[in-house]
């Protein structure tokens, strides 16, 4: 088997998805704006600095969609799809899925966004699996209300590897039986890119791209660079 594995935000999409999504349910559900705005910022900080509190920020990941009737995240969701997705979905990002579609690999997104936001955006890319936090909904809840809790492994640094490994046990696989692909952007991609066997440094960050250099790993500057220019 052959799986392709893509990072999303600044990978697949030149934005930041779990922060925009953040900022769209402040904004449209009256929140705070200073004080939201100031955890979201800050999150965003220590990301870039390596210095990521994931268990923190997935819990206010889950606490932002706990707060509201699921219903009124649905109709959130459509329009921010609508509004702050697609009008960010480039041809070369689709280019490159299609091509791994067309030699007929599994696709996978693996991301820290939670699945609940992630999961539309994977389906627009036609993307069939999603390897990300899962919201724990209330249980027998007939609206679907998430409870601000997660469910299984979180999916950032070490934890994409733990998502992938789980992925193919599932399908009775494993690393060694398996040619895998990973696009990823960010120096918290690392733990992946070097399990698989196929790294693609896409987009990367300067940390990123000087050990791409170093160990010869392929780059690829995905909105400026043609789509053909691939992992095979």
């Amino acid at each position: 088997m052959r799986l392709a594995l893509f990072d999303l935000d600044h990978t697949l999409l030149p934005i930041d998805s779990a922060d925009t999504w953040s900022y769209f349910v402040v904004r449209h559900g009256g929140l705070d704006p200073i004080a939201y705005g100031a955890r979201i910022r800050e999150f965003a900080r220590t990301y870039q600095a390596g210095t990521f509190d994931v268990d923190g920020y997935v819990a206010f990941q889950m606490e932002l969609l706990s707060l509201f009737p699921r219903a009124t995240l649905d109709g959130w969701q459509r329009q921010f799809m609508d509004e702050h997705v697609r009008p960010h979905i480039r041809a070369e990002a689709r280019a490159l899925v299609e091509s791994h579609r067309l030699r007929g690999d599994e696709l996978a997104l693996v991301t820290g966004t939670n699945a609940y936001v992630v999961t539309p955006i994977a389906r627009e890319f036609g993307i069939e699996h999603v390897l990300a936090v899962e919201p724990e909904v209330v249980r027998d809840a007939p609206d679907g209300r998430f409870t601000g809790g997660h469910v299984g492994t979180h999916s950032y640094q070490e934890g994409k590897v733990r998502k992938v490994e789980e992925w193919l046990a599932a399908h009775a696989r494993s690393w060694d039986d398996t040619t895998t692909f990973c696009y990823g952007d960010s120096i918290n991609d690392l733990p992946l890119l070097e399990r698989v066997t196929h790294p693609v440094v896409t987009n990367g960050d300067a940390r990123l791209r000087a050990i791409a250099a170093e160990r010869g790993w392929q780059t690829l500057e995905l909105f400026g660079t043609p789509a053909a220019q691939v992992a095979t």
